[in-house]
């Protein structure tokens, strides 16, 4: 997999949001979470970097590094198409965004994910992220888990 930053409003991040969000829906008997789409601008450096992975000219993954604090990234809307799944790609981009947000100067990253997303729990726990609060938007949704990690 090839990892190239995007846009968030490019057509292979928008095709992969879509996707991601028709999964989330799915997943939570069509109740939309608590984060919303976010806007582009939020992906855009200083503060923060939208990646997208390509196999064969087509992409299969996306994630994005937002600012939350001066010291602290958020990762958004990471994602790994259902067929590119199972072979560690997803662990490939987490370690890519984790970069992105070093070299933006974070020292910290947080992130959200479902309760039911099982294998995103899973994923982030063995890359060393730590249960935290639920924060923001997610501070009320018993659905939501949050994670961080000092990079």
């Amino acid at each position: 997999m090839e990892i190239r930053r995007e846009k968030f409003d490019s057509e292979a991040a928008r095709e992969l949001a879509a996707a991601l969000e028709a999964e989330l829906l799915a997943t939570y008997d069509g109740v939309p979470g608590s984060g919303g789409l976010p806007a582009a601008s939020i992906f855009e450096p200083p503060d923060g970097v939208f990646v997208v992975g390509w196999e064969d000219d087509e992409p299969v993954a996306c994630g994005g590094i937002a600012r939350y604090d001066e010291a602290t990234a958020e990762i958004r809307r990471m994602y790994v198409a259902p067929k590119a799944r199972g072979r560690g790609l997803s662990r490939r981009l987490l370690t890519a965004l984790e970069d992105e947000a070093r070299a933006l100067g974070y020292f910290l990253v947080r992130l959200e994910t479902g309760k039911l997303q099982t294998e995103a729990v899973g994923l982030y726990a063995s890359a060393g992220f730590g249960p935290i609060p639920r924060y923001g938007p997610f501070a009320n949704d018993p659905r939501s888990v949050c994670f961080e990690k000092r990079l």
